[in-house]
């Protein structure tokens, strides 16, 4: 199912907290046999800025191998802008970045760079925050029944062809305080599971995909049943949409899924609606 794919374009600052990022990198342009390009923006602050003569030796030193045969871009301008734009010109099928940095109890937090190229990019952003040791295995597609969560969906399932993938809607019970009725919460649920059924019955899914999922249901605000989901299935990414219908899909990062990115533990694919 991985048809299509092209160039995997992995931006880093030369730092070490960039290693998991373009260690992921490197391991997905091999698995996919397309090309590698590593982005390193030259700015007042950079490593090589002044320096422009030995730019590839020290972008080559932080590859896993110095010698491997990837392509080396030491672009001159503001990082944000130059990812997407060295991505849309490479016709790259990914973007992969680090977080940008954690604060003093090591929780994430994502910078303007990774903000502004969720925001801007035509095409998948992967966040990397663990480690990689092996493919992944266990995807959590987080959906709202938009066709935004199907674009999602279907992204991960062609980027990812062997891993297993679940796939979570969440509801809750609005004016829950007031509502106490337990035929509101069981309708309510009702609902939910109607539109998860149609979402997964969409002519734009395979059957060889549907044969493939998990659908999972859970009761509360987003965050919390994604996190939980997580958790349960063991899930190594975590897919969210942007531009679809509820909060973590609005037209920017925004603010569920800018708290989602900051919290999760485990590696994150952003993949925008393209109109």
């Amino acid at each position: 199912m991985t048809s299509q794919i092209k160039p995997v374009l992995v931006a880093t600052d030369l730092s070490p907290r960039s290693d998991r990022a373009v260690d992921r990198a490197t391991f997905l342009a091999k698995r996919w046999n397309v090309p590698l390009i590593v982005l390193h923006a030259i700015e007042p602050d950079s490593k090589i800025a002044g320096n422009p003569v030995d730019d590839e030796e020290i972008i080559r030193g932080i590859l896993p191998d110095p010698n491997a045969d990837v392509i080396i871009v030491p672009a001159i301008g503001s990082a944000p802008t130059v990812i997407v734009e060295a991505a849309k010109s490479a016709n790259c099928s990914l973007i992969v970045t680090g977080v940008a940095r954690f604060n003093h109890i090591r929780d994430y937090f994502i910078g303007t760079a990774v903000d502004y190229v969720v925001r801007h990019s035509t095409v998948p952003v992967l966040v990397v925050k663990q480690r990689p040791h092996l493919p992944y295995t266990s995807i959590l597609v987080a959906i709202d029944c938009s066709s935004c969560a199907r674009q999602a969906l279907l992204t991960a399932a062609n980027l990812f062809p062997d891993a297993a993938i679940h796939v979570v809607h969440a509801y809750h019970v609005p004016y829950e305080g007031w509502l106490r009725s337990d035929g509101v919460k069981q309708e309510c649920a009702e609902w939910a599971q109607a539109d998860l059924d149609n979402f997964m019955q969409d002519v734009t899914i395979p059957q060889d995909l549907r044969d493939r999922l998990t659908t999972h249901l859970g009761y509360g605000e987003t965050p919390s049943v994604l996190w939980k989901t997580a958790a349960d299935v063991n899930a190594d990414l975590v897919v969210l949409g942007t531009h679809g219908r509820s909060g973590f899909s609005q037209a920017v990062i925004g603010s569920t899924a800018d708290a989602l990115l900051q919290s999760m533990s485990c590696d994150t694919l952003m993949v925008r609606e393209i109109s």
